[in-house]
């Protein structure tokens, strides 16, 4: 029997400066900062981590800033747009919400859902849509309450330079059911209430670039380790090149690039970013892994400072 993922674990993307990278997530559209620390593959620049108030999988967006680097192009073997799933009844809070923050947004329906598209400061394309599923995000911030707050993800449009192998991939791989076809998009589900639903536009679309406001790769939630394992397996006998696992910390993780040319993880939901700090201050310090601690001074000190403001 082929395995299943429950969904989307975390999203990772390219950005510009940091600050303005949390003024947007945190201070407009109100996630919580859970983690700050560095990119373990390339520890001179930050990894931010924004979630829900408890920073759960299925919730996470995280990002690599690097000030001053080239614009990407979103494109082929992308995450084309991750979209956020907010409660019902908070459609017309969220438009007049990023009205107010000069954000410009696009009205589009698909699959007889109505989503609210818009960019964030670096070019990467969100949307919103009101999904009943998930549960509230116990979170307040500025004029954000539990009851409107961001619940999480509600999935992604995939971008393919192989639509067909990366609709397989899914299915026969990754273990999501096809659900519906609507014009050029099939649409995907996975069992978990968030971080659940993937559209796939059924065009070869020419691939894209790596850089500021484009998305890194997309990853899969995994149980726990001895899962992650059959996980490795499951991915090696598919005929996909899978990596070692790697220790992210916060999870441990496999890695690999489908046939359509998107990059897919496969992370571990425990143990989370609690564990080296507490949950009421998850998110505050620059936290690093045993490996570079000693190299402290070194990393932190050209980091550009960061603070979560409230923006209302």
């Amino acid at each position: 029997m082929s395995k299943k993922t429950a969904g989307i674990h975390h999203i990772t993307a390219i950005v510009g400066h940091p600050q303005e990278n949390t003024d947007f997530y945190a201070g407009i559209l109100g996630l919580r900062l859970v983690k700050k620390t560095v990119n373990f593959d390339d520890p001179g620049t930050y990894h931010l981590y924004f979630g829900n108030q408890g920073g759960e999988p299925g919730t996470i967006i995280t990002f690599f800033p690097w000030i001053g680097a080239y614009q990407g192009e979103i494109g082929g073997g992308q995450v084309g747009f991750t979209t956020y799933a907010i409660p019902e009844g908070t459609f017309d809070f969220w438009q007049k919400r990023l009205e107010k923050f000069n954000i410009p947004t696009r009205i589009t329906t698909r699959f007889g859902e109505t989503f609210l598209q818009f960019k964030d400061p670096h070019g990467l394309q969100l949307e919103l849509v009101e999904r009943a599923a998930g549960k509230l995000n116990d979170r307040t911030f500025g004029d954000i309450t539990p009851e409107v707050a961001i619940k999480g993800f509600g999935g992604a449009v995939l971008y393919s330079t192989d639509f067909e192998q990366t609709n397989a991939t899914l299915v026969d791989t990754m273990g999501l059911e096809k659900v519906a076809e609507e014009g050029n998009l099939i649409r995907f589900k996975s069992s978990s209430d968030l971080g659940n639903i993937i559209d796939i536009r059924q065009t070869n679309m020419a691939r894209g670039r790596m850089g500021v406001g484009t998305v890194h790769h997309i990853a899969w939630r995994a149980n726990d380790d001895i899962d992650l394992r059959d996980w490795q397996n499951e991915v090696d006998k598919k005929g996909h090149h899978v990596t070692e696992v790697k220790d992210r910390n916060y999870f441990n993780a496999i890695y690999f690039r489908e046939p359509g040319e998107i990059l897919y993880e496969i992370a571990t939901d425990p143990p989370g970013f609690a564990h080296d700090e507490s949950y009421e201050t998850m998110g505050e310090a620059i936290k690093l892994p045993a490996q570079y601690e000693n190299r402290r001074e070194e990393l932190t000190g050209p980091l550009v400072p960061i603070e979560v403001r409230v923006l209302d």
